[in-house]
């Protein structure tokens, strides 16, 4: 945040006067204020980059539009405020549109008025860095390595298109199962773009009835439908020169898909029940769990629409293709949840290690994270075990064959499986498989099989 001093420059001619208003400014030692006569005096000294300039409207040199024009043209930053000897509402009206802050008439209370004028510029401008420094919090917060941890070859290519889709305004197209953080990367995207200081508005289409969907994209006016009491702007107006994250774009109902297009085309929308077009300059990022090839040859989506979105396409591979990216993320969030709870840090053990890495994680990322949180409070010491980490029975079955493995391995991952459903039976997974029990026995003496 800003510590210089808060300057004031005051150009007045009236000597007397202005020093009237320097001594009543002074009173805030906060302020480091200085005095002009004329123009051309504080055009010379407008390297100095003041906070404030009071102008007054009638100088011997030039009026003060004519100065307030030059201070915009050259240092837009700056707040000035207007004193006129005058009340003439149709020339105060017009310099508040050119840019003034604030137009006082002189008399014995302007001294005031100036003080309690500059309390506001101040804390306006208190607010706007504020919002700054936040900004660049964010921006750091969605740098590209804190978004995406690892260092496998298929990130390191993630990578460098993040890079690319930051460098222009191209529609980038994410691609990836659930939970692989897609939104993650729309994010670091818009803030390392230009249009970072402008909004970024995700919208989850699958998320929105069918009914609704037009009218929370484009918006509507009073009266369009009913409960329709005022107008309401859409997404994308409120995404007016930032980005629009329309994630689950495949589930889009293909009777809107080709509004869409002709917005994405036109860059302009109507909102429902109205007839006025209303420009809009939105960054496009889309994502999606599908392959939108597929949808398009099976009729679900508009081949013209897909080849709209395509853009810059960024596949992110699934947990199970980013190898030792796996015990690099669990100790991330191992880490991170030690510290947001208090905890003392732990490791994983061999084991609990080659069990992660043994594991097709078809919930990726977020499946893992809640697997190591909860490990970190199942584990009894500062070392994770392999017991304490615990897969989904349903995600298990469902991704047995995720994979090309050894016959050995797909065994030991179906017997895995029985013995987790089963609560770790042996007597009665042996029945259920039709095999020896001694055969689970011998594979969980050779750390093949995990049982509790």
């Amino acid at each position: 945040m800003k510590n210089s001093p808060f300057k004031i420059f005051i150009l007045d001619d009236d000597v007397w006067y202005s020093e009237l208003l320097e001594y009543h400014l002074s009173l805030n030692p906060d302020y480091e204020l200085k005095k002009f006569h004329s123009a051309k005096d504080l055009f010379a000294n407008l390297h100095e980059a003041p906070d404030v300039v009071t102008v007054d409207y009638s100088l011997p040199d030039q009026n003060g539009g004519e100065v307030l024009k030059k201070l915009k043209a050259r240092t837009p930053e700056t707040q000035v405020v207007i004193i006129s000897g005058q009340e003439d509402i149709a020339t105060a009206v017009n310099l508040l549109k050119q840019g003034a802050y604030d137009y006082l008439v002189k008399d014995e209370d302007t001294p005031e008025r100036l003080w309690n004028t500059i309390q506001k510029i101040r804390e306006t401008a208190s607010l706007r860095e504020e919002i700054n420094h936040l900004r660049e919090e964010i921006g750091q917060r969605y740098d590209f390595s804190n978004v995406i941890i690892g260092n496998s070859p298929a990130i390191k290519k993630v990578f460098t298109l993040m890079d690319k889709g930051t460098r222009t305004n191209i529609t980038v197209s994410i691609n990836g199962e659930t939970g692989t953080g897609k939104e993650l990367v729309a994010k670091a995207i818009h803030y390392n773009s230009l249009r970072k200081k402008h909004p970024y508005v995700a919208v989850n289409v699958a998320a929105i009835p069918k009914e609704l969907i037009e009218s929370e994209l484009f918006g509507h006016e009073k009266g369009a439908f009913t409960g329709a009491t005022a107008r309401r702007i859409g997404k994308f107006e409120e995404a007016n020169r930032g980005t629009i994250f329309l994630d689950e774009i495949g589930e889009l109902d293909i009777s809107l898909q080709a509004k869409l297009l002709r917005v994405l085309q036109e860059r302009e929308i109507t909102r429902v029940g109205g007839n006025s077009v209303v420009p809009v300059d939105a960054r496009i990022i889309v994502a999606t769990h599908k392959n939108l090839a597929e949808e398009v040859q099976k009729g679900t989506f508009r081949e013209d629409l897909y080849y709209r979105l395509l853009g810059l396409p960024i596949h992110l591979p699934p947990l199970r293709e980013r190898g030792s990216d796996i015990l690099v993320l669990a100790r991330h969030f191992m880490d991170g949840f030690a510290k947001e709870n208090k905890m003392p840090r732990k490791s994983l053990s061999t084991a609990a290690q080659e069990k992660l890495l043994s594991y097709p994680f078809p919930g990726n990322v977020r499946e893992l994270r809640a697997l190591v949180e909860l490990a970190m409070v199942l584990a009894d010491d500062d070392v994770v075990q392999a017991e304490d980490i615990n897969f989904s029975v349903t995600n298990n079955s469902k991704d047995l064959l995720s994979k090309e493995e050894t016959l050995k391995t797909y065994t030991t991952r179906i017997i895995q499986y029985f013995l987790d459903k089963y609560d770790h039976n042996v007597l009665l997974v042996a029945d259920k498989l039709d095999i020896g029990k001694s055969t689970i026995y011998r594979m969980i003496q050779n750390n093949e099989l995990h049982i509790k």
